[in-house]
């Protein structure tokens, strides 16, 4: 199975934080910004990673991926049966991918990706928008839900903990850290899931890759 994109993407970060907790091998191949192999445009005709290939089958989007991926193994699930359980870890997923995503995408974007990738000016007032306005609401949010497990959902690792700490990373990459100090939880629990094995390989490589771009 093939991975398209780059790690440095939140939603390919989950994706393979995710196939690697169900224990499912997968390949990351490089693609995104307008590159990859034909087989990237064909699986994401839009050119959005990740883009995944399983054999003639083809597909894009994180979250078509992780559903692909949980029906194909079904054991350990990381998506609960239970209805409540389900209902909050898509809940979960979608506060990531939508809400903490936008704030990566002025903070995260304009800190990184513009300057050190695009050769350009990142968007200051976006910048300080996220930081000054969007993050702390996130933050204040993770503070009231994270049980003393550090699990979200039934007390275990699901979907809930790989999607809600992927964008997290990317924004410590860009300097926007959670303050220990103030949110405690919050920084315990995102820490502690991005040092599990399925983060910890993908988080190191990157932080070398931007200290060397």
């Amino acid at each position: 199975m093939i991975v398209y994109g780059s790690s440095l993407s939140p939603y390919v970060r989950k994706t393979l934080a995710f196939a690697a907790e169900k224990g499912i091998e997968v390949e990351l191949q490089p693609a995104g910004f307008g590159g990859g192999p034909p087989e990237f445009k064909l699986a994401s005709p839009f050119g959005k990673m990740p883009g995944f290939k399983d054999g003639d089958f083809l597909i894009s989007d994180s979250t078509a991926i992780i559903t692909y991926l949980e029906a194909l193994k079904p054991d350990p699930n990381l998506i609960p049966a239970e209805p409540r359980a389900r209902a909050r870890t898509v809940w979960y997923e979608e506060f990531a991918d939508t809400i903490i995503g936008a704030c990566v995408g002025k903070v995260f974007f304009n800190r990184v990706v513009a300057p050190k990738f695009m050769k350009r000016d990142g968007d200051q007032k976006a910048i300080e928008e996220g930081i000054s306005v969007d993050f702390p609401k996130l933050v204040d949010y993770l503070e009231t839900i994270v049980p003393a497990s550090g699990f979200l959902v039934e007390d275990r690792i699901t979907l809930a903990d790989i999607a809600v700490a992927s964008p997290f990373a990317n924004l410590a990459h860009a300097g926007c850290a959670i303050d220990a100090a103030s949110h405690p939880k919050s920084a315990a629990y995102v820490a502690g899931i991005l040092a599990r094995p399925s983060y910890a390989g993908w988080v190191a490589q990157e932080k070398a890759m931007l200290g060397a771009a």
